[in-house]
């Protein structure tokens, strides 16, 4: 039996996603006796413990980094700080910080276990991509961990379904599916399945207030968030993707509103073109189909492409309700029938979850797996 070992959980981004991930962390380390958080920061200052033998409280967390006057430490001063120590690092970064990511493979390399829902770490650079897996375990047997189910799904298992699939030898053909929360809300309700919608700007607008889009929702009309997802699934069937601009990615944003100089603005100009878009509706509808944005990986011809869709009514992304996101594979081994990868993709709450899920996966990785039954 492997000897249960001293873990330290680290965790870097502390607001929205990150605050999520610290709550649901009250619920789970109890469980695990050797399992300590010992390190939060957020952009201004951090909280970490006084020496390794003391951990911080799951239940005052928040107050107490806010009450803390220590600054956040850099990556260098993060790295140097783990070496101090021969327990096990968890580091768990809840950023979307590429200076952050950009440092992974020196983490990785010095053994320490990435969990992260950061897009950028796998999406841009095709050689930092390179350089965090190379130096991560297995390619790197004296390397940390690295685990990271929601830059892509959110709560959702695809990473782990698309691993499952290539490491048992099925042929992946072609991926895809609804990557984005915000763009299955927009165009389950502006262009449903029965019924007329509503506007676009309309539709966009009521997204805004529900916290569905970013406070700019260009952000999310700009296809990149969908993009970036795409490139990471590509890259891991062994698609040599440089970056988001080496493939088709359609904007919905009109282009005399690119120049806005807010989102407020934006949103304040954008029912000028809602006939734009009720034209591609109505296409879609003389077909007897309906519109949606989608991205796909057609690996045989390595192409990658992210935009508008039309799909037939009983087509099982037509069908989407809410936000929902849809993946599916196919695969020779699924044949025709693809396997399908469905549910909530956004969200505090089912991101959060995704991060813990891999958390506790590296904990026992790391052989802190004695739980409290």
């Amino acid at each position: 039996m492997a000897e249960v070992k001293k873990v330290s959980i680290a965790v870097i981004g502390a607001g929205g996603v990150g605050r999520c991930f610290l709550q649901q962390c009250s619920k789970i380390l109890p469980q695990y006796p050797n399992v300590s958080l010992v390190f939060v920061s957020r952009s201004d200052r951090s909280l970490r413990v006084p020496t390794w033998s003391h951990e911080l409280c799951l239940e005052t967390w928040e107050n107490d980094l806010a009450a803390s006057s220590d600054p956040a430490l850099s990556p260098h001063e993060l790295l140097d700080w783990f070496g101090r120590t021969k327990n096990e690092i968890i580091l768990v970064d809840n950023t979307s910080s590429q200076d952050i990511a950009a440092f992974y493979p020196k983490f990785l390399k010095d053994k320490i276990t990435v969990v992260t829902p950061n897009k950028k770490a796998f999406s841009s650079d095709l050689d930092l991509w390179k350089r965090i897996v190379d130096n991560a375990y297995p390619n790197n047997p004296d390397g940390g961990f690295l685990y990271h189910e929601a830059s892509v799904g959110a709560g959702l298992p695809i990473i782990s379904t698309l691993k499952d699939l290539l490491e048992t030898g099925d042929e992946v053909q072609k991926i895809e599916g609804v990557f984005s929360g915000t763009m299955s809300f927009l165009f389950n309700n502006f262009a449903p399945i029965e019924g007329q919608g509503v506007k676009w700007s309309d539709e966009v607008s009521k997204a805004k207030d529900a916290g569905y889009t970013e406070p700019d929702p260009r952000d999310d009309l700009n296809g990149v968030d969908v993009a970036r997802k795409l490139v990471i699934l590509a890259r891991m069937v062994g698609l040599q993707i440089e970056s988001t601009s080496a493939f088709p990615v359609q904007s919905l944003i009109p282009t005399e509103l690119e120049s806005c100089t807010s989102g407020d603005d934006f949103m304040d100009r954008l029912p000028a073109f809602d006939d734009e878009m009720e034209k591609v509706k109505a296409k879609a509808e003389e077909k007897g189909k309906v519109v949606r944005f989608v991205g796909s990986i057609d690996v045989p011809r390595k192409a990658v492409e992210v935009g508008l869709k039309d799909f037939d009514k009983g087509h099982a992304i037509a069908g989407l309700k809410g936000s929902d996101n849809i993946i599916s594979f196919y695969t020779k081994r699924y044949g025709s029938n693809p396997l399908i990868v469905q549910g909530a993709g956004a969200g505090g709450e089912v991101t959060a979850m995704g991060v813990a899920a891999d958390m506790i996966k590296a904990i026992k990785d790391c052989h802190g797996w004695k739980k409290v039954r």
